[in-house]
């Protein structure tokens, strides 16, 4: 092979290898703030939103895939790993989703749900509903 050829060889490699890997979602891998103290237990209130096809196979702000048909969530603040019950405040059905992300990063939300999250609260067709999110099991905090 000639040398052009070991060029063209490893300029396609390269190219391709990053087709591979998914693109974050967000490229901040930023930790839950070690001055907010969360207890079990704890509940917060606010408005949902939910995220989908844009973002679907992209890696989560914890480095998992993000199926947008799972149940998961981001949250600003909640350590990754985070168990929460979330209800809605309209209808009163509620779903129980892991903290694997951050956000939302729009004013006024404080949840972030998956599709699936969203489909089982039943307000897709909204785009937001009002919350209360009931911590049932504090993820690790890390540094």
């Amino acid at each position: 092979m000639t040398s052009k050829g070991h060029i063209l060889l490893v300029v396609v490699s390269i190219s391709l290898t990053g087709c591979l890997n998914p693109v974050p979602r967000f490229a901040s891998k930023e930790v839950a703030p070690t001055e907010y103290t969360l207890n079990e237990s704890e509940v917060l209130q606010g408005t949902a939103s939910y995220y989908a096809d844009e973002f679907n196979g992209r890696l989560t702000a914890n480095g998992e895939v993000f199926d947008m048909n799972g149940l998961s969530a981001a949250h600003r603040f909640l350590p990754f790993g985070t168990v929460v019950r979330v209800t809605n405040m309209t209808n009163k059905r509620s779903i129980v989703v892991r903290i694997n992300d951050r956000g939302p990063f729009v004013n006024e939300r404080e949840i972030d749900l998956s599709l699936g999250a969203a489909k089982g609260l039943g307000f897709v067709d909204e785009g937001t509903c009002p919350v209360t999110i009931e911590v049932l099991e504090l993820g690790p905090r890390t540094r």
